[in-house]
């Protein structure tokens, strides 16, 4: 078993924010990170809403950056599988794939993850014409015909990157007008290759062996139509990452943590960070300030314990 001040769980924005300035403390510190860093921000193709790229980045570009500059500051970066927290006294025990670490404090920073539709073929076709993800998978619908399903700044965005690729882009959204901010708006409304279904949801996703069409109901008729699609993506929230303190530490209904400021839980000595955090905005600005904080209050509460 290895020991450790901090042990920082997540290899997003936040967690690498955190990371950072843990590093620049000296603190004894670890971030573990099951796969390739930046989370969310690496699976979005452009920000262009982070301060200091006026031309915006790629979101794997300022991944990489941010991982760049935490290790070089010395910040220890481990790829592993969380396993299970336990709390012994006043201190943890985090049980990973890799090894077992005994910390004095814990920053979750696991993030959230897509929320599902629910509909009858949505898991059926989960990698063979349904997706969460534009990025990763836009280039295997190259002129064909796609459904995005959602009307807040993901969806959009990602509908706008999808015209890339596919020959038409549909976004289907419960109500008739967008969530997304104005400006994403209007360069979707301006986009030929887009059309809007408003006033719809998602019944089921229809195929034999992958995705042929969407059955759609107008929500205030009830009246059900199918409209032919290659692909759907969709977008419709998110839900945190919490499975690792369910029954732990306090939280909503949908799984995201309950923080002060500080960023302190329910827990002593368990900080949390991002997107895990029940708060009103998710950006990776927001995340990156949680971080920030996290790792000062972390800072804060070792020199405590040697008083």
């Amino acid at each position: 078993m290895i020991e450790k001040e901090l042990v920082i769980i997540g290899g997003g924005p936040a967690g690498y924010a955190a990371g950072l300035y843990a590093a620049r403390a000296d603190i004894n510190s670890v971030l573990i990170e099951r796969g390739m860093p930046g989370g969310q921000a690496a699976a979005t193709e452009w920000i262009e809403n982070y301060p200091g790229f006026p031309g915006g980045i790629g979101g794997i570009d300022l991944a990489l950056k941010m991982d760049e500059q935490a290790r070089s500051f010395g910040l220890e970066v481990m790829t592993a599988d969380v396993e299970q927290i336990e709390q012994q006294g006043k201190e943890f025990v985090v049980s990973t794939s890799q090894e077992t670490i005994k910390t004095k404090t814990i920053i979750l920073a696991c993030g959230s993850k897509p929320q599902f539709l629910g509909v009858d073929g949505e898991q059926k076709f989960h990698g063979r014409g349904v997706s969460y993800c534009a990025t990763c998978d836009g280039a295997f619908f190259r002129d064909k015909t796609v459904a995005v399903v959602g009307g807040g700044d993901a969806a959009v965005e990602e509908a706008l990157f999808l015209t890339k690729f596919a020959a038409k882009v549909y976004i289907i959204h419960r109500r008739g007008e967008l969530r997304a901010t104005k400006l994403i708006q209007k360069r979707a409304m301006s986009n030929e290759k887009i059309t809007f279904i408003w006033h719809s949801v998602v019944e089921d996703v229809l195929g034999e062996n992958q995705v042929e069409a969407v059955r759609i109901k107008d929500v205030r008729t009830g009246e059900l139509s199918q409209v032919a699609v290659d692909g759907v993506f969709i977008y419709v929230g998110t839900a945190a990452n919490s499975d690792l303190v369910k029954d732990k530490v306090e939280m909503d209904a949908r799984g995201y943590i309950l923080a002060n400021e500080k960023m302190e839980t329910s827990i002593t000595g368990l900080y949390v960070a991002g997107d895990i955090r029940q708060k009103p905005l998710r950006q990776v600005v927001t995340a990156v300030a949680d971080g920030a904080i996290a790792a000062m209050e972390v800072e804060k509460y070792l020199a405590s314990l040697e008083d």
